[in-house]
């Protein structure tokens, strides 16, 4: 079993990719910089590379991502090894074992496809240094219920679930960690966050851009399987949980799993999806692709809290703006006195989760004058900080000391799957809609009656 302690020693598999090269090795320069690691940094790969290949592809990876510190890089050149091999090979692993020298609590990172877990878990386990290390791995944790299932089988055969750390970067974003503290740090909320004063919650993830050359990769997954089963679904569980018993990292992911179990399964009456147009002219796409690029749904959340609220998600590229906020709409007043306020917007909470991180309360104040008329006003709080920690840089210093907080738990991953499950594929009809609007014009019969969808602005402050 593994237990407390800072690991000892970093190995990543699949080194010389794209996430290393996006994510890893920027995320670990900041890290250095910082003085948060100080342990070797072992990196494995197909043979073919080199330990100066990899130093300078490290170097180009950070210069491209971020500001390039000579002497943080230096420790980190000093630090890398190099291990090429084949993965099916167990030569490639005793040289592992033999390049970690008196490490006994390494991590791995293993930053390859899942198809490669099983090959590369046995190897680890045959060469003796599994037993107390722990594990790294990457999101999309299968592509269904079932597949989920034979993943965390084929981790669990050399590995623990409290040595397991599914990566989801969303949940290492300032902003999103930001939701769980907001709620649970502020007495004010508690008497209002339920179904007695929240009429409806909304959550948009849009993105102006398209699929930027990745088709084929979009082509497997689409807009539920890339967005909503995670990270969405993540941002849901942080609204609808309830409050952790205790301070210990599983208080937390047990009310998280609980708020999961409590979702209904969604139905094709449920969804409405879209593809933008031109997106079957985009590389690796099929000329007859069904894959939706946007998807809004209407979901229900069947506890004692939240019965009747509904929460409708909404997520596409080519939208209008890049931006991600949740809205938290609350019940109008029980008798309207003003006559002006019948069609004004509702109270309502929203948080700016990106490009901007604003917290924000929506009012209806009077106008100055002589007649009772009012205005909806905002009382917002922005947050910056120039230099926040990154996600990556926060989930592999988590990892590394054995804080699971921020990981995805076996059981919820399982059970985000079960939700999502019965709209997987061309379960409804396939909208276009065109490049730069919201959406094809069927999400809005997803609202209940008088709701419209709330569109963020690029800039914080628009409607």
């Amino acid at each position: 079993m593994n237990g407390g302690g800072t690991s000892d020693a970093l190995v990543i598999f699949g080194v010389t990719g794209d996430l290393a090269y996006r994510q890893i090795f920027p995320a670990l320069h900041a890290m250095i910089r910082r003085g948060q690691l100080d342990a070797p940094i072992l990196g494995m790969a197909r043979a073919g590379s080199s330990l100066e290949a990899l130093r300078e592809r490290a170097r180009q990876s950070i210069e491209e991502h971020g500001d390039l510190d000579p002497a943080a890089f230096a420790t980190l050149a000093a630090r890398l090894q190099y291990v090429g091999g084949n993965y099916e090979d167990a030569s490639t692993f005793e040289a592992l074992r033999a390049a970690l020298g008196a490490a006994t609590r390494p991590a791995f990172y293993f930053a390859i496809p899942p198809s490669l877990f099983a090959t590369v878990a046995s190897g680890l386990a045959r060469a003796g240094v599994a037993g107390d290390a722990r594990v790294i791995v990457e999101k999309p944790f299968g592509r269904d219920v079932a597949s989920a299932e034979d993943l965390n089988h084929t981790l669990h055969a050399h590995f623990p679930e409290a040595s397991i750390f599914r990566i989801d970067h969303y949940l290492g974003k300032e902003p999103v960690q930001n939701l769980l503290y907001y709620r649970f740090a502020n007495s004010f909320l508690e008497p209002i966050w339920n179904r007695n004063y929240i009429d409806r919650v909304q959550i948009t993830m849009a993105e102006a851009f398209g699929v930027r050359g990745r088709g084929r990769f979009y082509e497997e997954a689409g807009a539920v399987r890339d967005v909503v089963q995670n990270h969405l679904l993540q941002v849901v569980s942080l609204l609808a949980m309830e409050a952790p018993g205790g301070r210990g990292t599983e208080s937390v992911r047990d009310e998280k799993a609980q708020a999961f179990r409590s979702m209904r399964p969604l139905t094709p009456a449920d969804i409405v999806r879209g593809q933008y147009v031109g997106y079957r002219e985009e590389e690796g796409v099929a000329a007859d692709s069904q894959v939706e690029t946007f998807a809004a749904i209407r979901l229900h959340i069947d506890s004692w809290r939240w019965a009747g609220v509904p929460f409708y998600i909404r997520a596409g590229k080519h939208l209008p703006v890049t931006a991600t906020e949740v809205l938290v709409e609350l019940k109008r007043p029980p008798v309207t006195l003003f006559e002006d306020c019948a069609k004004a917007r509702p109270n309502h909470f929203r948080f700016r989760l990106s490009p901007q991180v604003v917290l924000s309360l929506g009012a209806r104040a009077k106008m100055p004058g002589e007649k009772m008329l009012g205005e909806d006003v905002d009382l917002m709080t922005f947050h910056e900080q120039p230099d926040e920690m990154a996600p990556y840089e926060r989930l592999l210093g988590d990892a590394m000391r054995g804080d699971q907080t921020l990981f995805a738990r076996e059981d919820a991953v399982q059970e985000a799957w079960r939700i999502v499950e019965p709209v997987l594929g061309p379960c409804a009809p396939l909208r276009p809609y065109q490049p730069g609007t919201w959406g094809p014009e069927e999400a809005s019969r997803l609202m209940d009656h008088g709701a419209s969808w709330h569109n963020p602005a690029q800039d914080w402050g628009g409607a």
